[in-house]
């Protein structure tokens, strides 16, 4: 089955007591026994809920795994993922990554006696310099938020396995449409489910997708006894919308490919970070793994001032200041004080995200309207 179809058809089926064609809301939170033990497969909703069972098994298909399993965020998955760890234990990891997951493995499980190595993954081989006997993960964003650093998830994935560890890709910026981790040997997908699979700004959501069942049945078991499960409505909304994920990502690379040229050409515009362009960092590997380059990008000025980022920022009038990214309407954002914020600074120029850095999340709006409103806001 190809992908348009999967994405449409995977996990749904018409209800069986109506015919309904869109999954119903189941929106109970337990379930009538005919005897104590005889029941239909659901007991209480924190365990099991028909319309978040649809949801897990459509994310599961178009991630090309075999469980998915639904959290009420992406970092309520992300913080389950991590509890497949133990204190001493030791984690890999990107140096550019979104703020929160940073805030959650320095702040929260760095507590519990968990370690981080924070590395430049441009050649992953460089993984292998960090690994010893406490090594248990390895995790890789890529693109990366918000610089768009491409990691080669097949080389990571050899990496990883030589020395017996468990590979996570936080798949959200590419989205299932334009990148299958799993394909490409990675162990664990996990998605803010929130950005491109909900795609319209109106929920929240995680998911952590896997191949493997002793892996599922752990992240199951996080799932039901730590609680963070999404409700029916969420989960109904993410369904309706993988439906149109194929179509809203066309677009959103489209219009992506034509304002990052845009930016690039501008005379007040500095550097452009958009993994589309021939001279982006590992733009060859992007190419090899992915199927388009989609519509996140980051940008600095020539006047590379705080106000005048600010300026810019505030500026706009179709592009909406605002946190989070993948909705069909563009948002502009200061990854330094807004989604990064949590990063110490001189963590994050290190690392080449400055003060200034602006990021887009281009939606699917007509493109010239978009370059248009980039153009007045810069100039």
């Amino acid at each position: 089955m190809q992908l348009a179809t999967k994405l449409i058809h995977a996990g749904v089926e018409p209800d069986p007591s109506t015919g309904a064609i869109m999954t119903p809301i189941f929106q109970t939170s337990t379930y009538v026994q005919a005897a104590p033990g005889e029941h239909k497969g659901y007991e209480y909703a924190r365990t099991q809920n028909p319309t978040r069972h649809a949801l897990e098994a459509a994310l599961a298909a178009i991630e090309n795994g075999k469980h998915g399993i639904c959290f009420g965020s992406g970092m309520a998955a992300t913080d389950a993922i991590l509890r497949l760890l133990q204190p001493g234990d030791e984690v890999i990891a990107g140096n550019d990554m979104y703020g929160g997951t940073y805030r959650l493995f320095t702040k929260v499980v760095a507590r519990y006696g968990v370690k981080f190595h924070f590395i430049d993954m441009h050649d992953a081989a460089n993984i292998s310099n960090y690994v010893n006997e406490h090594t248990k993960l390895v995790w890789v964003e890529t693109p990366t938020n918000p610089l768009m650093h491409i990691v080669d998830i097949a080389a990571a994935a050899e990496t990883a396995h030589r020395h017996k560890l468990l590979l996570c890709v936080d798949n959200t910026f590419a989205s299932p449409y334009l990148q299958n981790p799993l394909e490409l040997g990675a162990d664990i997908v996990v998605h803010s489910a929130t950005k491109y699979l909900g795609g319209h700004s109106d929920v929240v959501l995680g998911a952590a997708i896997v191949k493997d069942d002793a892996l599922a049945e752990q992240l199951h078991f996080f799932q039901n006894s730590c609680g963070a499960v999404p409700g029916p409505h969420d989960c109904w909304l993410v369904l309706r919308g993988i439906k149109t994920l194929h179509v809203r990502m066309r677009q959103h690379s489209e219009n992506g490919a034509a304002v990052a040229r845009f930016l690039r050409s501008h005379p007040g515009v500095d550097k452009v970070y958009w993994c589309g362009f021939e001279d982006h960092p590992n733009h060859a590997i992007a190419q090899k793994q992915m199927r388009g380059f989609g519509g996140m990008m980051s940008f600095t000025l020539k006047d590379d001032r705080m106000e005048n980022a600010f300026r810019v920022l505030s500026s706009t009038r179709i592009f909406s200041l605002a946190e989070s990214l993948g909705g069909v309407e563009s948002l502009i954002g200061h990854p330094a004080s807004m989604t990064h914020a949590s990063i110490p600074r001189e963590d994050r120029i290190r690392n080449g995200l400055a003060d200034s850095l602006i990021r887009l999340s281009v939606g699917i709006e007509d493109a010239e309207d978009l370059i248009a409103d980039l153009r007045q806001a810069i100039e």
